[in-house]
């Protein structure tokens, strides 16, 4: 068991507390074989990120916002496959709501869909990607939400599942947690992992 002390826990979203992998692997496989793109490297490139973002690097010679749209439409209607990451809700229960947010390259809109097909609670700090100027790997989300709750970025936990996610928390300052619900441990840039939350155990000293 590892036990990690903090003032405040920043979650990502899909992959950290929702596990939304097969919903997403099959909208972003359909949009992939749509355009006649390599499925694989669009999947690679669109985890952790924004949309639009991943959009931009795997077709940029599209309609980038028109694809984006579509993309977001689809993700609103699609739910089969979605549930909680193991431990997650015990470990919600637990934080009061100015020790916790979610950092997400999801839109609001998406985040509060996805947070409620899980059975999940909405945090009272939703940072999502819609409202920042840069998605992942920039920090802007996490420091954003840092400054909301009144934290040092030193005393705040990310907790992520991509390298896209790991790289905005450490350029945020900020210590950092793994999951590997979406890659193997190697592939996590070195950061401490875990399999879900109920192998961890958090010390909120705030």
């Amino acid at each position: 068991m590892i036990e990690l002390s903090c003032d405040a826990i920043l979650f990502d979203m899909d992959g950290t507390l929702v596990d939304s992998t097969q919903c997403d692997e099959r909208i972003m496989g359909r949009w992939a074989e749509k355009h006649g793109l390599d499925r694989e490297f669009v999947l690679q490139v669109s985890l952790g990120r924004r949309t639009i973002d991943a959009i931009r690097e795997a077709a940029p010679h599209l309609n980038v916002d028109e694809e984006a749209r579509t993309i977001d439409a689809e993700e609103l209607v699609e739910r089969e496959g979605i549930k909680e990451i193991r431990g997650a809700q015990n470990l919600l229960r637990k934080l009061k709501p100015h020790q916790w947010a979610i950092v997400t390259s999801a839109s609001r809109t998406l985040a509060k869909f996805r947070l409620g097909c899980a059975g999940l609670p909405l945090p009272q700090l939703l940072v999502c990607g819609d409202e920042v100027t840069n998605g992942k790997p920039n920090p802007e989300g996490y420091l954003k939400a840092a400054h909301q709750l009144g934290v040092s970025p030193a005393r705040c936990l990310v907790i992520e599942d991509t390298p896209a996610g790991i790289l905005a928390g450490r350029s945020a300052g900020m210590n950092v947690l793994a999951l590997t619900t979406t890659y193997a441990p190697e592939k996590l840039l070195g950061a401490t992992t875990v399999p879900n939350f109920e192998a961890v155990e958090f010390h909120l000293e705030r």
